[in-house]
């Protein structure tokens, strides 16, 4: 397995971007975004997405996000595996304010979206992230050095059967435009390891 950039698929283009095999930049539009119906009631598709196509059941894939730009509430980039508009799931951080972001996971099944956060120092401006795959199940962890992992969450996509797409992304659901840089991306055997407590159920 191999992330080759040169097969990297835009689900909508971004304002610009700069593609190499060891280096993304995406430069955000306004008003973009991914969210579906929960709590806020509105339903929001049009963040650029840059993936590849993956059969594999199982995989870890790696990159390092820069956003070092970021200033305005709720601009963000990250790790996403984007099946379709109503079914997908993403990992980032969200500048919020000079004091502090949000750095958190969203997974959307079947159309309606949850969102798990926690508030850590606006100083923060790179993070790594691995996402995982065990067949329709999925791990996302972060890391701030690229060596030690902290899971973020574990979840299930319905929708996950057979050939999934995965890569990265960025967008600025306000007012807002900054520029994304992805780096070290890799993909490889799945380093989730299977469970080894309570046996699955008969």
């Amino acid at each position: 397995m191999e992330f080759d950039t040169s097969k990297l698929v835009w689900t909508r283009q971004p304002k610009s971007c700069v593609i190499t095999p060891e280096r993304i930049e995406i430069e955000t539009l306004p008003h973009t975004d991914l969210w579906q119906r929960t709590y806020y009631h509105f339903r929001n598709d049009n963040a650029p997405v840059l993936q590849l196509s993956c059969a594999e059941p199982f995989f870890s894939f790696v990159v390092k996000t820069d956003f070092a730009s970021s200033h305005h509430r709720f601009d963000q980039c990250g790790v996403v595996l984007y099946l379709d508009s109503e079914n997908w799931l993403k990992g980032s951080i969200e500048y919020e304010n000079e004091r502090f972001a949000h750095l958190g996971s969203v997974v959307t099944n079947q159309g309606y979206s949850d969102w798990a956060t926690t508030e850590i120092p606006a100083s923060v401006k790179s993070m790594w992230y691995r996402l995982s795959r065990r067949q329709d199940d999925f791990r996302i962890e972060c890391s701030e050095d690229g060596v030690t992992f902290k899971q973020m969450r574990v979840c299930h996509l319905h929708a996950a059967q057979g050939p999934v797409q995965f890569g990265v992304y960025a967008c600025s659901p306000e007012d807002s435009s900054f520029t994304a840089v992805f780096t070290h991306m890799a993909l490889g055997p799945c380093l989730w390891q299977a469970h080894d407590g309570q046996q699955p159920d008969a």
